[in-house]
């Protein structure tokens, strides 16, 4: 007589969610199959951290958009591994004084934070994306890019260059599942000291399994035009959805 077939209750589950569950056991270990990919993943994550952002290959594509030349800056730390020992350094950018006043109402900055491998496969699209969305109506200056850089890193940049707004896109910390995120960051009349509480988040853009360019440059549209319409962003700010549109 034939044995009945086991299926794996798991399953279903496994198709609906990136996280690891019902990974088995040989004995009283995780299987083969389950350490190897857990190791790859860990391997991935590592690399996104660790590996340091390809500027020259970032900047034709950013150059493509229209926007004008490209601006390189670095953060103050010396290197990746006091970047992750000092958040603080990271947050300050050097050579602000480089950086052109004439005050455009939105800029952009693209900083590798902590997965220079989201940024390196995500930005130019990205970007694009957000150019199109943005449709015009907007002043924008030329994209800024910062390595070894976190978030309110923008605040200081838009200060400098007048901008009314500043969207940062940065490479989100890598986890066994994903290693290449990226958020945008909307801050408001950006300048020095602005706090977390003040800044709007859109997270998971990784297409095809995260969230895809096209969905996160319209929410970011419209998170704009809401901060413009308010005069702040930040939890006083909500995305009320594809209704809200830019102000001509």
């Amino acid at each position: 007589m034939t044995a009945p077939i086991e299926r794996d209750p798991w399953t279903p589950l496994r198709a609906a969610t990136p996280a690891r569950v019902g990974l088995g056991r040989a004995g009283s270990a995780l299987p083969t199959r389950s350490v190897l990919e857990l190791q790859t993943a860990l391997a991935a994550a590592r690399d996104a951290v660790h590996t340091g952002l390809d500027v020259d290959a970032l900047l034709p594509g950013l150059t493509g958009l229209g926007l004008g030349e490209p601006i390189v800056l670095t953060s103050r730390v010396r290197d990746r591994g006091e970047y992750l020992r000092r958040p603080d350094l990271g947050r300050l950018a050097a050579g602000l004084e480089t950086l052109p006043t004439a005050g455009w109402q939105l800029g952009c900055v693209i900083a590798d934070g902590l997965s220079s491998t989201a940024v390196q496969t995500h930005a130019v699209p990205l970007m694009s994306a957000l150019v199109e969305a943005l449709g015009g109506r907007l002043t924008l200056a030329p994209p800024v890019v910062v390595t070894n850089a976190r978030v309110a890193i923008g605040d200081a940049i838009g200060e400098r260059m007048g901008l009314d707004a500043v969207l940062v896109l940065i490479g989100e910390r890598p986890g066994l599942s994903v290693a290449d995120s990226v958020g945008i960051y909307l801050t408001h009349a950006p300048r020095a000291g602005r706090t977390d509480a003040e800044r709007n988040c859109i997270s998971n853009i990784h297409p095809p399994e995260g969230l895809d360019y096209a969905t996160a440059a319209a929410t970011a549209a419209r998170l704009v035009a809401g901060a413009r319409e308010l005069g702040r962003s930040g939890v006083a700010l909500k995305d009320t959805g594809a209704a809200a549109e830019l102000p001509r």
